[in-house]
């Protein structure tokens, strides 16, 4: 039996992204945001607020990069959405993490998380109902710790985290369960 629980984000799982952007300053700012999802073969697009420091940034320099968060450094991915860039301008450096300038970008590459994409971005929807960045993904790296035999990267490697909108919890993601685009095969046949 089914029970009416109201309105909920009921979107799971969601992804752990670290958002990052360099000030005009080339200051690093970092920001957890789950609302993001990959938007064609090279665009991701990010549901942010415009208020957000990370967004200042963005829309200030024109790239970022998004990287995703694993349980190593769990800590840091929350605390990047616990703090605000606005009111506490050594959020980066509290963390001890360390960035790197993108080669492809003018955007940080955070050491410490095992995938980045950098980003140009390539256009701020602002509707009544929708503020999104859309970022061209120009270049991923990746921790070749995550990476399998053909450079490929690894899922189980990465240990992600997922975010769980119900209760505001952290997951990881767990062994795979089957094969895209074949799983469901056997239903095309009449």
């Amino acid at each position: 039996m089914r029970k009416d629980i109201g309105k909920v984000p009921a979107v799971f799982p969601m992804p752990v992204l670290m958002v990052a952007a360099y000030d005009e300053n080339d200051k690093v700012n970092v920001m957890n945001a789950a609302w993001g999802m990959i938007c064609d073969t090279d665009k991701i697009a990010l549901f942010i607020d415009e208020d957000h420091k990370t967004t200042k940034n963005i829309r200030a320099v024109k790239a970022f990069t998004v990287s995703l968060a694993d349980r190593a450094h769990m800590a840091e991915a929350d605390f990047f959405g616990i703090a605000t860039g606005n009111k506490m301008p050594d959020k980066f450096a509290r963390t001890g993490f360390h960035a790197v300038k993108s080669e492809f970008v003018n955007a940080p590459v955070i050491d410490e998380f095992p995938v980045a994409m950098e980003c140009e971005l390539a256009e701020i929807v602002d509707t009544e109902n929708l503020h999104a960045i859309v970022g061209k993904i120009v270049n991923v790296s990746a921790d070749e710790k995550i990476l399998d035999e053909k450079n490929k990267i690894d899922p189980a490697k990465i240990d992600a985290l997922i975010f769980d909108q119900f209760r505001n919890g952290y997951y990881t993601i767990g062994e795979k369960a089957g094969k895209a685009w074949n799983a469901g095969k056997d239903l095309m046949k009449s």
